[in-house]
């Protein structure tokens, strides 16, 4: 499939809503209740092709083909280990979930912290899964892959050695939820092997979707602990680790049981009264499931006798998980890892959401891959895009004034790469101001612009990790970002994600829209209702608006060109008719309820638009009533109306010129 084709394809694709959680990709067409069902009806147990049960499955070096690791190994069924297997027993838990003979502690750090969130977990791990009589050998879950989420699916025949598996496993021994998982991530990223080493902001955003923000823990910001607890509460995932400084380091135990180089989930985070005072607590589980901080406040430290009783947390022994102060957690631990969860993830109104905007590009050798700023002659080869930032941070607690978002690069696929020869690229991304393209996604600036203008902001390093993320706050405006490698001349895809805090929007309002989301259709519901939520104790008169204006307002904010409005795109819609209501209720001087058309004339010039005589007997011809007035319909409609045209003719006039031309297919679009 062309290029061109293949983009096509896929705007369809998005259009009709495949590869959102709710309607996930089926990851190499494979249909987990299709292949179940002719499981059942044939009485066999699935075996799957496309990841079998043999020595490439398992990896290419120290566990590849004749490697003493995976000398003896057996692919078993549970049922073959256990004479009564159990999917989940009890619900999921953080205690299911020990490390085995595989390097991946960075993911079970993410698996741990996903089964602190119930709704999240459900939609990796789909429910109305079990070893009962739907029982087929084959199982299936969910994941996020580079702006798309994927279900996948395996069948149940895992690695063993001497009677165990090999891998990831439960206390239990006769739960395999968490094994099984394992499983699927694995043929996601092409063997087990390409799980070995990495980061737990990797496993937080395959699992939610969501953007990994780091901390320095050298120098943390001074409300730190807020930002945890919060994160916490608002049902974020969380890591943490202490960083090494050489290889012998690596998983090197300390004195008082914290492990180096190894990825904790951080799991709680509470204040208690001690002695008078309140002391700060932070809770973490190791993913071995065993050895623990023996310092103050671990599982059998004095300081937990002159705690209240009711506000004593439960410690348990050995377990791999452990209470610690925050002050000895800033002393030992290096860095966090905090995955905000977005909108595809969260259900909860009480939650502060973000909008999300995903970009794909590729860098190519010759022609798109110029490398950093460094290299001046060829960084100006580099994909570019444009974000449009219009709507400043709304917190009465951040005397900051700009627009909050952050940026995520991600390298696509290179874990599946290991098996070739190759790794991570080395990446970031500068940022840049740029003021007349006007809603353009993608443009091109040539090689002058970039040798004559400094970037605004950039990536905080250029980094070898799948992702390198940064939050920014900034003037509204329009943005260049040009992510590259750090050397010119690889190849790599990669994907791009920007994402801004949302307008606040009513918590029932919210549940509204996520009720009736859909299709236009439903969208138009949406809107059509707006009215009796924003007029609520005023005076205006309307029916709701029309069935054209909502489909005006569709087109105007619908940025994706899928015919749908996201959560951002709504709130930013939500905003502008809150916006041009003010200016209603101002002009209407007589407190009418309707606009007259002198009224009209102000309304329009305070809401930014300077006509002359000859559009503006055009609009009172086209949108004022026989008796020369214009309702709140009416008035959004011819807005709306403008805004588009304003937006239009801005993208086409590049130059500022003040004229434009139009040809055929640009008048038919």
């Amino acid at each position: 499939m062309s290029g061109m084709a293949s983009n096509l394809a896929k705007k369809r694709a998005l259009a009709a809503g495949f590869g959102t959680n709710a309607n996930a990709v089926k990851y190499l067409n494979q249909d987990f209740e299709a292949l179940r069902a002719q499981c059942l009806n044939r009485g066999g147990l699935f075996s799957d092709p496309t990841f079998p049960a043999a020595p490439e499955s398992l990896g290419f070096n120290e566990l590849g083909p004749g490697s003493y690791k995976t000398r003896a190994v057996q692919w078993k069924r549970p049922g073959e280990l256990c004479s009564s297997p159990e999917f989940i027993v009890g619900g999921a838990t953080r205690t299911d979930i020990c490390q085995g003979a595989l390097g991946d502690c960075w993911l079970l750090a993410a698996i741990a912290s996903l089964t602190l969130n119930e709704d999240v977990m459900a939609r990796v791990v789909p429910v109305g899964q079990s070893f009962g009589e739907s029982y087929a050998g084959i199982f299936h879950f969910q994941f996020w892959q580079f702006g798309e989420w994927v279900d996948v699916v395996i069948d149940d025949r895992l690695p063993t050695k001497d009677g165990e598996l090999l891998f990831v496993h439960s206390a239990e021994g006769s739960e395999f939820w968490s094994a099984l998982l394992e499983k699927a991530y694995a043929k996601v990223n092409g063997c087990y092997e390409a799980l070995s080493g990495g980061s737990t902001t990797e496993g937080f955003e395959d699992f939610t979707g969501g953007i990994a923000e780091n901390y320095d823990l050298r120098k943390p910001p001074p409300n730190m602990f807020q930002i945890i607890k919060k994160a916490i509460e608002s049902g974020a995932l969380l890591g943490c680790s202490i960083d090494i400084t050489s290889a012998a380091d690596s998983e090197a135990v300390t004195r008082q049981k914290l492990v180096k180089g190894h990825a904790y989930s951080l799991t709680g985070a509470v204040e208690v009264t001690y002695r008078g005072r309140k002391e700060k607590l932070i809770r973490i589980r190791n993913p071995w499931g065993q050895v623990e901080w023996t310092g103050a406040w671990s599982d059998s430290s004095s300081e937990w006798n002159s705690v209240d009783d009711s506000e004593r947390q439960n410690v348990k022994a050995d377990d791999g998980e452990f209470w610690m102060s925050f002050t000895e957690f800033l002393r030992h631990y290096s860095r966090i890892e905090i995955c905000t969860l977005t909108p595809d993830t969260l259900t909860d109104d009480s939650v502060k959401h973000w909008s999300v905007c995903n970009y794909d590009g590729s860098w190519r050798k010759g022609s798109t891959a110029g490398g950093c700023r460094n290299h001046a002659y060829t960084f100006w080869m580099n994909p570019q895009f444009v974000i449009r930032l219009d709507e400043e941070d709304d917190d009465p607690d951040d005397n900051e004034v700009g627009c909050s978002f952050v940026v995520g690069l991600i390298q696509k696929n290179r874990r599946r790469l290991r098996k070739v020869g190759e790794d991570m690229h080395t990446i970031g991304f500068a940022i840049y101001e740029v003021r007349k393209f006007h809603g353009q996604r993608e443009v091109h600036l040539d090689k002058n612009y970039f040798l004559t203008h400094a970037q605004k902001a950039r990536s905080e390093t250029f980094v070898n990790l799948r992702e390198v993320s940064t939050r920014f706050k900034m003037p509204p405006g329009e943005y260049l970002i040009v992510p590259s490698t750090f050397e010119p001349h690889l190849n790599g895809d990669f994907c791009i994600r920007e994402t801004v805090s949302d307008a606040e929007v009513d918590a029932g309002f919210r549940g509204l829209f996520t009720k009736l989301a859909g299709d236009v259709h439903s969208f138009l519901h949406i809107i059509l209702l707006t009215p009796f939520y924003c007029f609520a104790g005023t005076d205006i008169k309307t029916d709701g608006f029309s069935l054209e204006t909502c489909r005006i307002m569709v087109n105007l904010m619908d940025d994706s060109g899928n015919g749908k409005l996201g959560l951002g795109e709504f709130a930013t819609l939500w905003k502008k008719v809150q916006k041009y209501l003010g200016i209603y209720k101002k002009n209407d001087m007589d407190n009418s309820g309707t606009m007259s058309t002198p009224e009209m004339r102000m309304a329009l010039k305070e809401a930014g638009f300077t006509l002359n005589n000859g559009i503006y007997q055009i609009l009172v011809a086209r949108y004022a009533e026989p008796d020369m007035t214009i309702d709140f319909d009416n008035f959004v409609a011819c807005l709306m109306r403008l805004d588009m045209m304003f937006r239009v003719f801005m993208k086409i006039d590049a130059h500022d010129s003040g004229s434009i031309e139009l040809d055929f297919h640009q008048v038919s679009e």
